[in-house]
């Protein structure tokens, strides 16, 4: 004969409150591991206490703590947000896209400003986003015949756009005839800051 009753679950035991030497341990090990900001660390350190509770006197310094690696050198907010920036327009995302990144990330806005792309940065980010996306003069048809209609090229400058690329930036390339033409959009731009 089976038996038919449900195996009982185990019950999950509530999650052991952190006190200071723990809040300590969890914020080295978080900054060890990630690269961050301040406001990054103080978030995650929030997040935790909410999680797992307080057990220890007074209440948690959490910024103390943040100001505390700041002051050692474990954080920078200006070297991540130059790394944070670097790496959105390596991928093609606009100025837009990288200043609400590091917004979201709690930079400052001076840090964020010294951090804005220049003219040529942000056009080599849009090219590089057209290029790989296979957008505007770099649109590769799969089949003989197949050209760039309507509907997919609005999609494609709607793309541009969403991924945080001014207008002016999206309509030079997507009206380029060629990939060669954005090539020399683009060496304009460096020619200019020289």
């Amino acid at each position: 004969m089976r038996d038919n009753r449900q195996p009982r679950k185990r019950e999950k035991r509530p999650p052991k409150p952190l006190d200071s030497a723990r809040l300590q341990e969890l914020a080295l090990a978080y900054v060890a591991r990630y690269s961050t900001s301040s406001h990054k660390l103080e978030a995650y350190l929030s997040r935790k206490l909410r999680q797992k509770g307080w057990d220890d006197e007074g209440e948690p310094d959490v910024k103390a703590i943040s100001a505390r690696y700041v002051e050692l050198g474990y954080i920078d907010d200006a070297a991540y947000a130059k790394m944070k920036a670097g790496g959105l327009l390596n991928r093609g995302y606009g100025a837009r896209r990288v200043s609400q990144a590091l917004y979201a990330a709690g930079i400052d806005e001076h840090i964020r400003e010294d951090v804005a792309p220049d003219e040529f940065t942000k056009r080599e980010a849009v090219q590089t986003m057209a290029r790989k996306r296979r957008f505007g003069p770099y649109f590769a048809p799969k089949f003989e015949g197949d050209a760039l209609e309507r509907d997919r090229r609005e999609k494609q400058i709607a793309a541009l756009l969403r991924a945080g690329h001014g207008f002016d930036m999206v309509r030079a390339v997507m009206s380029a005839k060629d990939a060669g033409a954005v090539d020399e959009w683009v060496a304009e731009a460096r020619e200019e800051e020289f």
